[in-house]
């Protein structure tokens, strides 16, 4: 059942899986399936690729980008949008079979992250307004409405020039030039390695999990520290704490992605519990690695528990992990503890840059 997202060539896509059969429907401009099926063709005689995510059901999330060029919008009530180059999101569909299991928050990310990369301004996507679940999803990221163009659909945009700081997800990815500190959370690798499947570590085999929390960008740690030196609505750096016998653990622990604390709950504190299992269970929903018969032994038998909410904001990725030995020989190992660490703005940009991050790229006005 496990299945992930890859950038697969059209031509390697089956078109015949039922999952298309609602985009051959909505095709704009035709009755008939016959616009899509065109349109896909091209697309494949071309060499162009897509997003997909499959399963050992077939395809269950798919998305298309149409390379930013200088384009006007009509919109329906007369308007026309300036002619300024926009990526376009051509096709964002997920499947039925996984609502609620955060696919489509991992594919949207996916591509927000593609457009930060290639740094024109905008983004946009339009979307009929029965899509409710994906319109939800938009907004949730800081997409907005600006008006339905001449074929009835809604006109989603997001500028990088007008982002929400007040609001991780509609900043997202980018952070807050306002920005001052930075923490730091160790993960043990089991966990990390599910956590944050898009952090990949050069020559290290990673299993790609079906599971929800590997699936989307807000994911939820557990854990009893005794104090935390970052704040929510602050960056927070994970550090992949390596766990095995195999080789020096100096250059295996490795700093590979950067958060955003979204959440900082205490549940228990001194053995005194400080909501129910219900309300705790509530807060962690999909976005954990453990599944519920392992949260209620922590919630029952941990004296100190601490929920913390992150919004994966961005990944070094193979061969650009920040080792310990690195970070302590460049003063970025400030204490005995990555928990207790308090990074201050130039650290923090300094691990970026070390991560191969372009930070001017990634902390914007």
């Amino acid at each position: 059942m496990a299945g992930k997202f890859e950038r697969k060539l059209f031509s390697e896509i089956s078109l015949d899986d039922p999952f298309f059969d609602s985009l051959k429907a909505d095709y704009p401009g035709t009755s008939t399936s016959t616009g899509f099926v065109k349109w896909f063709a091209a697309k494949a005689a071309d060499g162009k690729k897509a997003l997909v995510f499959e399963d050992d059901q077939g395809i269950g999330a798919f998305v298309n980008l149409k390379p930013a060029e200088a384009e006007e919008i009509k919109l329906a009530d007369g308007t026309i949008l300036p002619k300024v180059a926009r990526l376009k999101i051509t096709t964002i569909k997920i499947d039925e079979r996984y609502r609620h299991q955060r696919i489509g928050e991992g594919a949207l990310g996916l591509t927000l992250w593609q457009w930060r990369d290639l740094g024109t301004d905008e983004i946009y996507v339009t979307v009929f307004e029965k899509h409710t679940s994906l319109i939800f999803l938009l907004e949730k990221y800081g997409f907005a409405h600006v008006g339905n163009n001449l074929n009835g659909e809604r006109v989603y945009i997001k500028d990088r020039r007008n982002l929400d700081f007040s609001d991780p997800c509609k900043a997202f990815p980018f952070l807050n030039n306002q920005m001052q500190y930075a923490g730091c959370l160790a993960i043990d690798m089991a966990y990390h390695d599910t956590m944050f499947a898009s952090s990949e570590l050069a020559h290290t085999l990673q299993e790609r999990v079906d599971i929800s929390v590997a699936n989307g960008l807000k994911k939820v740690y557990i854990g009893k520290p005794y104090s935390l030196a970052f704040k929510v609505g602050e960056p927070v750096l994970i550090y992949r704490k390596y766990t095995g016998t195999d080789g020096r653990p100096g250059y295996k622990s490795v700093i590979t992605s950067y958060c955003v604390a979204t959440r900082i709950e205490k549940i228990k504190s001194n053995g005194q519990a400080l909501c129910t299992y219900d309300e705790f269970l509530h807060m962690v929903g999909n976005k954990s690695v453990y599944d519920e018969d392992e949260l209620k032994i922590k919630y029952d038998t941990w004296a100190s528990l601490t929920l913390i909410e992150l919004l994966y904001y961005g990944y070094f990725g193979a061969g650009n992990n920040v080792n310990w030995k690195w970070l302590k020989d460049n003063d970025c190992w400030p204490g005995t503890h990555p928990m207790n660490f308090r990074y201050t703005r130039s650290q923090f940009e300094t691990i970026l840059r070390e991560g191969n991050i372009d930070v001017d790229n990634v902390i914007i006005d």
